[in-house]
């Protein structure tokens, strides 16, 4: 147990420099750009957090998430911006 949580107290962020749970975008968030997103798969993916706490936390919907988990993969961090949904995702 030990060894795990030493492990998810940092993950590699979007930029590949070392993130921690300080340095996720705050609760409440009304306006999500690239990077948070960026930031909230990173975390998840790398143990920060679970799928269901960034849900609650971010006020996501499973489906909402997901659809940043898909874009991400495909397209990388230019995939999450909201003006370029209908190019991404054609």
């Amino acid at each position: 147990m030990a060894q795990q949580n030493a492990r998810t107290l940092s993950v590699k962020g979007p930029d590949g420099l070392p993130m921690t749970r300080e340095d996720l975008p705050p609760p409440g968030i009304s306006r999500w750009v690239t990077r948070r997103k960026a930031e909230v798969v990173a975390a998840v993916r790398g143990g920060l957090l679970s799928r269901k706490e960034a849900c609650d936390r971010y006020a996501l919907t499973e489906e909402e998430l997901n659809g940043w988990y898909k874009l991400y993969d495909k397209h990388g961090t230019k995939g999450l911006r909201t003006t370029r949904l209908q190019q991404y995702r054609a």
